[in-house]
């Protein structure tokens, strides 16, 4: 009798939970509405297949085998196996996964929960792979569409609270120095100084992160730049020295993490209400590239999925400039850190998207995400 008393007593309580928090978390349309949102801007660490969906060349999409072979079973356009950093902050967040800005299926009411407009290739500068991205400067268009869609759906009100309680996080700027270093030449140095360079790349960045602002964002989350000098595509530049990082590369993303550091401190004293969690992704994949055991991985400078040496050369899944290649693929995904020439597995991306939301301040500071996304 004492038993099903207490049995009884469970289901009233477990029923009254559900019920305050179906109060609480959803709105008339039965959607999660307690929850910040999550937006994000940048390049290929975060394209979630927003590239699928313009014209360019297959080298800057990623949506055909094996891409996206680990989680998804399928490809996706995510530039890796699996899930992508934003993809695992969003489950931290207890967000759905956000999807890329062009898919079609895309409603208004998914719009509550943030949208990704990254784009694989993409900078902070037009000039950047230009008619092939789609770059910063229009990813914050897109963002300003949405914005006018979610006002005119929800009204001015609902949408200020979507907007000032989101987080924005953005990686961008990679692709600005690969692509003068690598891909195009020199001579992208010479008609403009390396400094007045670095000034047009955080200049633009500076420009974007001032209109979310402007916009009602208030919580922003960022990574400097990775050691992209040290991935596989890079260490075999100079024939002469494979395995060896390219230092022109590397001389620019040192100075640019510096100075970017710079700039979000000086937003910090100016715009008042401006918090940031910036994570050192320089020194935790630098980290994995020269202890790759440390952290599970056997293989740190090698990629899963390539040819040529260190399978640097980006043909993973036949794409390289439009013609057929073969190309190799590893038995064991997770034995690696890098996937392509370029980009990491999706094990990496979970180990980084660790630290990025819980990791202590001196790895992801002055608050980590899970803080900002707490802030009210």
């Amino acid at each position: 009798m004492e038993s099903s008393r207490l049995v009884s007593i469970f289901f009233f309580v477990y029923t009254i939970v559900l019920s305050i928090g179906s109060i609480i978390c959803k709105d008339s349309n039965n959607l999660v509405t307690n929850q910040a949102a999550l937006f994000v801007f940048g390049d290929s660490l975060f394209d979630a297949g927003n590239n699928n969906y313009i014209d360019t060349f297959s080298r800057f999409r990623s949506n055909f085998w094996p891409y996206g072979q680990t989680t998804f079973k399928s490809p996706t356009g995510r530039i890796s196996d699996g899930r992508l950093i934003p993809d695992f902050l969003a489950e931290y967040a207890w967000l759905p996964l956000i999807p890329p800005n062009l898919q079609p299926s895309n409603g208004n009411n998914q719009f509550t929960y943030g949208v990704n407009f990254a784009s694989g290739g993409a900078g902070a500068l037009a000039g950047t792979f230009p008619g092939m991205v789609i770059n910063l400067e229009t990813q914050l268009n897109n963002f300003k569409n949405v914005e006018k869609r979610l006002r005119s759906e929800l009204g001015d009100s609902e949408a200020k609270r979507i907007f000032s309680r989101a987080v924005y996080l953005f990686h961008i700027g990679a692709n600005d120095y690969i692509y003068p270093s690598l891909i195009a030449n020199s001579s992208t140095f010479q008609s403009n100084s390396k400094e007045k360079y670095f000034d047009f790349v955080i200049g633009n960045t500076t420009d974007a992160i001032k209109e979310v602002y402007k916009i009602g964002g208030r919580k922003f989350g960022f990574l400097n730049l990775g050691a992209y000098d040290c991935a596989p595509a890079s260490l075999i530049i100079d024939r002469t020295k494979i395995g060896s990082c390219f230092k022109p590369l590397t001389e620019l993303i040192d100075l640019h993490n510096k100075k970017f550091s710079n700039v979000l401190r000086q937003l910090e004293r100016e715009l008042s209400g401006f918090k940031y969690a910036l994570h050192d992704y320089h020194a935790s994949l630098s980290e994995r590239i020269n202890n790759p055991s440390k952290y599970g991985f056997k293989e740190g400078k090698k990629a899963c999925c390539g040819t040529g040496p260190l399978r640097g050369i980006n043909t993973c899944g036949g794409r390289v400039l439009g013609l057929a290649q073969g190309y190799e693929l590893c038995e064991n995904v997770t034995d690696y850190l890098f996937f392509d020439s370029f980009h990491l597995t999706e094990k990496a991306h979970l180990q980084i998207a660790e630290l990025i939301w819980s990791g202590p301040l001196n790895v992801t500071g002055p608050y980590n995400l899970k803080i900002l996304f707490e802030l009210k």
